[in-house]
């Protein structure tokens, strides 16, 4: 489906990332890699599928960086046909307790770096009247809480570069969008849920339902591999006219 092409996925070395960067590669893309957790495993797994995936060390809050990882990308590979901006941190505290570096931090890494990496890919894209580009925005980036302001921030902002750029392109062969997970198992919320479980005396399973009950009214977790077929499917010859949307898949939580 996506042979030939080529995919740049940031924050890919676990998580949400990795899934979406080996589902690309399952359907037959190159990809780059990129971030700051085991590149090594990484590469593993996502060369299971594409012998040739490689990966690039940018650091997300550094724009010459960013800009190096598309250069690369398009030098070892021919070019850069997807980008998936989908590295992220997290830091929860109350405005007035948020530390200035952390809130820095999350809105270069969270937000800006993803107009780093589309403003150096798009003229390729362009050029060849054919493009890609997935921002992972989140369910925070549609609606609030508390504690999260950095983040919700950076999320609402990623959905405005959505939608700014979608228009700046609606008559080409490039589409932007976003997707807008609420919980998603990953390892980290594994972690969370351990810690829940311990802290309220229960089992894992009904932490879980607990988490859920509070936010997701589905009472499911969205699996990290659905959100790599949805990254499929706006790659895909169906979502050509697809441009600009914020594409929640959170179990009902923003239609609350």
């Amino acid at each position: 489906m996506l042979t030939g092409k080529t995919a740049i996925v940031t924050g890919s070395t676990s998580g949400i990332g990795l899934a979406i960067a080996t589902t690309l590669a399952m359907k037959g893309a190159r990809v780059m890699l990129n971030g700051f957790g085991d590149a090594e495993g990484a590469l593993a797994q996502v060369r299971q599928h594409d012998p040739g995936a490689i990966y690039h060390g940018a650091d997300m809050t550094r724009p010459d960086e960013i800009t190096d990882m598309v250069r690369t990308c398009e030098s070892l590979l021919g070019r850069c046909d997807i980008l998936v901006n989908n590295a992220g941190i997290q830091h929860v505290a109350l405005v007035e307790d948020f530390p200035v570096e952390r809130w820095d931090a999350i809105i270069a890494i969270n937000l800006s770096s993803a107009f780093h990496a589309m403003r150096a890919a798009l003229p390729g894209m362009k050029k060849r009247n054919w493009g890609r580009v997935v921002n992972v925005s989140s369910v925070h980036g549609l609606v609030a809480s508390g504690g999260k302001s950095a983040y919700v921030t950076a999320k609402h902002g990623m959905i405005g570069l959505t939608k700014a750029a979608a228009l700046e392109n609606a008559t080409t062969g490039v589409t932007i969008n976003a997707i807008c997970p609420g919980w998603v198992l990953t390892p980290l919320v594994q972690k969370q849920l351990d810690d829940r479980a311990a802290a309220d005396q229960v089992n894992n399973e009904e932490a879980t339902r607990r988490l859920l009950a509070e936010k997701q009214p589905s009472l499911q977790f969205t699996t990290p591999e659905a959100l790599g077929e949805l990254v499929v499917f706006l790659c895909s010859p169906a979502a050509q006219n697809v441009r600009g949307v914020a594409w929640n898949i959170d179990g009902g939580w923003a239609a609350q």
